[in-house]
């Protein structure tokens, strides 16, 4: 299996995992995901398998307690502190092979040589727990401009933050 950075032409790898593993309302179009590869070409990665793109990653460097908005563009901060994962997902043919702990910790230790300190998410699906044994503790405190962002994910969605260390 190979870990990589992902490129336009991995879009219908993309668009094939998401239908297996999101909800139709939490699924993101083609546009939107080429958007992201276009902003981030170094912060989004995936894994292959003989089969295909079997597993990937959206990341970007932000600020602490700013949020994606499902289907935005992402808007990576030059001063950013912290490391955004927007979307993990694997292909169900794939899984139980801890490529999901892979793309993490290949993400956080971008992260680190980034010099980011925390990372953050929205934990969807119910997928809080998951998270959780990653070290991730929901926070409740966020403005109303990011309570709005959240508020636009099929719910229960919690913001979820991490220490980088």
């Amino acid at each position: 299996m190979i870990l990589r950075t992902l490129h336009p032409a991995d879009l219908p790898g993309l668009d094939a995992i998401q239908t297996r593993c999101y909800a139709p309302s939490m699924l993101e179009p083609a546009d939107v995901l080429a958007g992201r590869l276009r902003a981030v070409p170094d912060w989004i990665w995936g894994v292959q398998d003989d089969e295909g793109l079997c597993a990937y990653l959206f990341t970007y460097p932000t600020r602490l307690g700013h949020l994606s908005p499902l289907n935005g563009d992402f808007h990576p901060a030059p001063d950013g502190d912290t490391l955004y994962l927007h979307d993990l997902a694997i292909h169900p043919r794939a899984r139980g092979r801890g490529l999901a702990q892979r793309l993490i910790r290949h993400a956080w230790t971008r992260g680190r040589k980034a010099g980011l300190r925390h990372s953050a998410l929205i934990s969807v699906q119910d997928s809080e727990r998951f998270w959780a044994a990653h070290g991730y503790r929901t926070r409740t405190e966020l403005d109303n401009r990011q309570r709005a962002c959240l508020a636009g994910y099929e719910q229960p969605a919690r913001y979820m933050t991490r220490p980088l260390d």
